[in-house]
């Protein structure tokens, strides 16, 4: 009764493959197939390989992987937290969301995002891209699947950005 569809990309730390993966019930799986067949001209075929190899990995990796994500979005959470942003905790994703309104910096995500990249070399997502109408625009995310050293030297960039700017 359930499809799963996967970012390999994702999973695997490669996004610049943009190949994903279905696994569903073979009743399922046929008609998944049946629309996958309009919505993707090809695949290169070596990449289907490498991710069928990936994807047979012990669950072991993968219980590991998942292990040093959960330790990198704590340290991230931890790390904004202690500069004064409020993080909505994550669960589901590779990201930590954090509203800047109470920061009062005076700037929209969007301006926020500009101006930590442009002078502090710290890439954040303004929320409101996602949106076509009425957005959030105090709302940034940012990405914690990063190892230690990326994550504490954006720790220490965002504190000069927030803490200058008040």
């Amino acid at each position: 009764r359930t499809i799963k569809v996967g970012s390999a990309g994702k999973i695997f730390s490669l996004t610049g493959w943009k190949i994903g993966f279905v696994c569903a019930a073979p009743p399922l799986l046929r008609v998944a197939a049946k629309v996958h067949q309009f919505l993707t001209f090809t695949t290169a075929p070596n990449l289907q390989a490498a991710v069928a190899y990936g994807l047979g990995k012990s669950d072991d990796y993968f219980f590991g992987m998942r292990k040093d994500l959960a330790r990198s979005r704590d340290r991230l959470t931890a790390g904004l937290e202690n500069l004064g942003f409020p993080v909505l905790r994550a669960q589901g994703t590779y990201f930590l969301t954090v509203d800047l309104s109470p920061l009062g910096l005076n700037e929209t995500d969007e301006a926020f995002c500009r101006r930590i990249v442009t002078e502090y070399k710290v890439a954040a997502i303004p929320v409101s891209a996602f949106y076509e109408q009425d957005a959030v625009t105090s709302v940034v995310r940012f990405c914690f699947a990063k190892q230690d050293a990326t994550i504490d030297t954006a720790l220490e960039r965002l504190s000069d950005a927030v803490h200058r700017r008040r």
